[in-house]
């Protein structure tokens, strides 16, 4: 059967949802978004549908309320879409570390019933490619029982190992809708100093992994004296892209994958999807392989940055919730924090503010708090144990952790916090119990 033979309707493709179905769809912009949309029009016929995803993009209206009955959710990453419906009842977490995310769902569910995603238009040898994720995508198709991807114009054609034969596909169905953007963004004064302060300690040749967001940014915008740099990420981002374009990255000096940006992910701007688009240097990975500390390893001089919520003075670092509260998901911060520590020459840096803005619950104002602090939140997840950190960094400067006793930790850590805070986080350190007080009289 070809591929013309094998294009159906969006209709006809949600006429195969039944009830009890267990549903994957792709990683941000590699959600099905017509299909997703597409399902409170079957709520009324189908009931307990689970959708599992990550990081959605879309709209997803399935998840109000009035469909709670009909559809579920189980998420890898929250985005916002999905902290507001958790309230709901019919939302949840997937606890994982992103190299395993794919592997320990199966594990769980064998062969999901469908598998939907979205991919580039087909080539003259009859391959699509699932273009902007294969975290868990392409391993997800193989073992899924019916596979349906949307096929869509704008999406780029990207390589690595996310190229799929229209044969291993069911049904495809044709779409037209622009690739959700990710915006390169300004970045504040905070990020400026944070992402100064990292970029000195990057040195020519170094592999890096750096993550999303302002600090990332002004990271990138940092590193333009830097030569030979190397991508080994489980995100690109426009920001690595002009990197790329200016000669900064040339992956030169990877001892694995030399000469090529790998990534198991791609969200960013239009300027981002166009580069990627038919380009033989960059390659889109499985998230098992990109994301294993192991493999991260065997590149020398693998940098990783990524942020925090908050860090306690030990070194415990809790990244995805407020407190028991599910913000976004682990991600790969334990993978790449540990792989790079295991690489040659590698080091693993945790970036967050000094402190935050958030309302008094008792006065309804807000109020300047902490972000180094000497417990977490009550019910905070732990995202990176204390004996995984190396260095953390704050605008007040880097603390590094490696080798140090607790009460020595203790001081690193307050000499990076605002200094309005620091008296308090020693009188805090005491009275929890994780120093003793040597001034204290006999």
């Amino acid at each position: 059967m070809d591929y013309k033979e094998k294009v159906i309707s969006l209709e006809k493709a949600l006429s195969f949802v039944k009830s009890n179905d267990q549903i994957v769809t792709g990683l941000g912009c590699e959600e099905a978004q017509a299909f997703m949309d597409g399902l409170p029009t079957i709520a009324n016929r189908v009931k307990n549908v689970t959708i599992t995803n990550c990081l959605p993009l879309g709209k997803c209206e399935y998840l109000k309320r009035e469909y709670r009955h009909s559809f579920n959710c189980d998420g890898w990453f929250y985005s916002p879409l999905l902290r507001k419906a958790h309230p709901n009842g019919n939302v949840s977490f997937i606890p994982n570390h992103l190299h395993f995310a794919g592997p320990r769902r199966l594990e769980h569910i064998p062969h999901p019933d469908i598998f939907v995603a979205v991919c580039s238009k087909p080539d003259k040898h009859g391959y699509v490619s699932l273009s902007l994720s294969n975290t868990y995508e392409k391993r997800c198709l193989d073992a899924a029982k019916l596979v349906i991807l949307e096929v869509n114009p704008n999406y780029p054609r990207a390589f690595g190992d996310c190229e799929v034969h229209i044969n291993d596909v069911d049904y495809f169905v044709e779409v037209n809708y622009p690739i959700p953007v990710v915006p390169e963004g300004v970045f504040s004064e905070k990020d400026k100093i944070i992402g100064d302060l990292i970029a000195k300690e990057i040195r020519d040749g170094d592999c890096i992994q750096i993550g999303i967001g302002g600090i990332p940014n002004a990271l990138c915008a940092s590193l333009g004296n830097k030569k030979h740099l190397g991508i080994h990420t489980e995100l690109l981002t426009t920001g690595m892209m002009k990197l790329i374009k200016a000669g900064v990255i040339d992956n030169s000096c990877k001892q694995i994958q030399k000469g090529k940006s790998v990534t198991t992910m791609i969200m960013g701007t239009p300027e981002l999807y166009e580069f990627v688009d038919d380009n033989p240097t960059v390659a889109v990975m499985d998230g098992s392989y990109v994301n294993n500390p192991y493999v991260i390893a065997q590149n020398d001089n693998q940098v990783s940055i990524n942020t925090a919520l908050e860090v306690d003075l030990t070194g415990q670092v809790c990244s995805e919730s407020i407190g028991s509260i599910q913000f976004s998901g682990a991600g790969g911060q334990a993978d790449t924090a540990i792989g790079a520590q295991l690489s040659k020459g590698g080091r693993s840096f945790i970036c967050l503010y000094s402190t935050a803005f958030v309302k008094n619950p008792a006065t309804g104002e807000k109020e300047e708090v902490s972000k180094i602090v000497a417990q977490l939140k009550a019910g905070a997840i732990v995202t990176l144990q204390r004996q995984d950190v190396q260095f953390i960094v704050t605008e007040y400067g880097i603390a590094d952790l490696h080798g140090l006793n607790v009460r020595e930790r203790v001081a690193a850590l307050i000499k990076i916090a605002h200094p309005k805070f620091r008296e308090q986080l020693k009188k805090d350190a005491i009275a929890c119990g994780i120093i003793g007080n040597i001034d204290d009289e006999d």
